[in-house]
């Protein structure tokens, strides 16, 4: 499979993925659109980093500030909170997967299968929380920065 195909691919799932979570939460049909291109951008950054080789940490990091930074954005253009746009938008990046077989190896006492398969959840969330709270901090920065420049503005 080419690599375009393969981008497109990523790009459609991670898309229809945020846009049904976002349906199954009522998140409001103005803002759906967005939260796919939202959750699609987050996926793709964390594919392209994962291929690249950084590690699940730094590419669920990366992904979770692209979509983070996007909900901020997005948030001011349809006047919205940013948690319409969060919770669909990481859908993609959620471990779904990993934490699923490490309850399943718990009840199956796989004690060490489980250990390891929580390690990499906690591992994942981790990421997931960090890139959310850098969003958040740069999102604050920004705006309190615009806020000053335009009271120097007025005051002149």
């Amino acid at each position: 499979m080419s690599l375009w195909t393969e981008v497109i691919i990523n790009l459609a799932f991670a898309w229809l993925a945020s846009v049904g979570f976002g349906l199954t939460i009522n998140v409001p049909h103005r803002a759906l659109i967005l939260c796919g291109v939202s959750g699609s951008a987050g996926w793709i950054v964390y594919w392209s980093v994962n291929q690249i080789g950084v590690g699940r940490l730094g590419a669920n990091f990366l992904g979770a500030l692209c979509v983070g930074v996007l909900d901020i954005i997005f948030a001011r253009i349809k006047n919205c909170p940013v948690i319409i746009f969060n919770i669909p938008g990481i859908v993609p990046l959620v471990p779904g997967v990993p934490a699923y077989q490490a309850v399943r190896a718990m009840v199956e006492g796989q004690l060490s299968n489980a250990e390891d398969l929580i390690l990499r959840v906690i591992i994942v969330t981790v990421g997931i929380a960090m890139g959310f709270m850098l969003a958040q901090s740069i999102g604050e920065i920004f705006f309190k920065m615009r806020r000053k420049r335009k009271n120097k503005r007025n005051l002149v």
